[in-house]
């Protein structure tokens, strides 16, 4: 044999165990989730609260093709991440088959409903609002130190990737929910989004006094295009400007919010996630996506899909692939798929100050 062919082997084999071994490091990576219903994974099942997706036809599309509290027709955007970093999906914080070496995975701590403000979806009631799942998140690293020893579970929590996802409700389920709200007599709109960043910067820095130090945090999405806004408010299909409006002064305030704590930090722990644009890169152009809709769930009643809620009863479109929106709120899976393949290699026009990609590698 030449030798230039035993070299290349050997290159070949150094290669090889590189990748491996680099899927091993990011598989062994944990994964903790903290948010409202686009996160949640099922831990609304667990709880006395009207806020669940634990009926057909969720799941539909799910590997078991059962409901599952996922808000959505398959995965939803925790389990697509874990997906593409090589990791077990996280498992609701409280399942009871989050025990022994599971808790190395993760947790994902999510409860549909919730928002920055804990007045925020006081309709759904038994919801675990930001206090409570960082309780649970102290009480996930205490068991998980006497399974693990403390050093190794310090290291765990602080080696993780972390997922924040808040906001939405604070304006669809707050703000907007009746045409006059406690909020909306207290508050204009931009000094109500100042003051959500001001209580959301003191959520995420106690989840880095809790450990975490790769965060990713996503901004709101177009909230007047989801197809509930859309029955409720909108004349012909338009998005709602006064919704829009909201979104875009949030956003930016939470990008520059980011970018001082970073600053604060001395490091670049937290990463902005501009869900508002990577939606509407399918919304405004559906076609371009392979979607036959972005207006039109593919689970509801009413005008759009929009109203009430998805159930057994409700109208359901034979093919979720041709629809951007799975309920009168929540993306459908593939719609996700996008989301997380710009989180992962988006530009800096969608991810501040880095991508998931760059993330991993620190």
């Amino acid at each position: 044999m030449s030798s230039s062919r035993v070299i290349l082997i050997a290159l070949t084999m150094v290669v090889v165990t590189l990748v491996t071994t680099t899927k091993r490091a990011e598989g062994a990576r944990a994964f903790f989730v903290f948010g409202d219903s686009l996160v949640d994974s099922g831990n609304n099942n667990y709880l006395p609260t009207t806020a669940r997706a634990d009926s057909p036809p969720y799941g539909i599309d799910y590997p078991t093709h059962r409901p599952t509290g996922r808000f959505s027709n398959g995965f939803n955007l925790p389990d697509l991440i874990s997906q593409h970093i090589g990791s077990q999906p996280t498992l609701p914080y409280l399942s009871p088959e989050l025990t022994g070496q599971r808790l190395l995975i993760g947790a994902n701590f999510a409860s549909a409903g919730i928002g920055i403000l804990n007045d925020t979806g006081f309709q759904f009631v038994g919801i675990l609002r930001m206090f409570q799942q960082f309780a649970l998140f102290q009480q996930y690293q205490a068991r998980l130190s006497a399974e693990v020893g403390e050093a190794r579970a310090k290291s765990v929590v602080n080696g993780a990737l972390v997922l924040m996802t808040l906001g939405g409700n604070d304006f669809v389920n707050n703000y907007f929910l009746t045409p006059v709200s406690a909020r909306s007599r207290q508050f204009t709109v931009p000094q109500y989004c100042r003051y959500l960043i001001s209580e959301y910067r003191k959520i995420l820095a106690r989840l880095y006094e809790l450990g975490a130090r790769r965060v990713l945090v996503t901004g709101t999405g177009p909230l007047g295009c989801v197809p509930a806004e859309l029955a409720m408010r909108s004349r012909n299909g338009e998005c709602v400007p006064e919704l829009q409006q909201a979104a875009q002064i949030f956003n930016p305030l939470l990008v520059q919010m980011i970018r001082d704590l970073n600053s604060q930090l001395g490091s670049d722990v937290f990463v902005a996630v501009n869900a508002f644009q990577m939606n509407m890169n399918f919304i405004t152009d559906p076609q371009r996506f392979g979607f036959v809709t972005s207006k039109i769930a593919c689970c509801g009643q009413g005008r759009f899909n929009g109203l009430g809620l998805c159930t057994v009863a409700s109208n359901l479109c034979p093919n979720r692939d041709t629809y951007a929106f799975w309920d009168p709120f929540h993306p459908s899976e593939r719609a996700l798929g996008f989301i997380v393949r710009d989180i992962f290699s988006g530009t800096s026009d969608m991810m501040t100050p880095m991508n998931l990609n760059s993330l991993l590698l620190q």
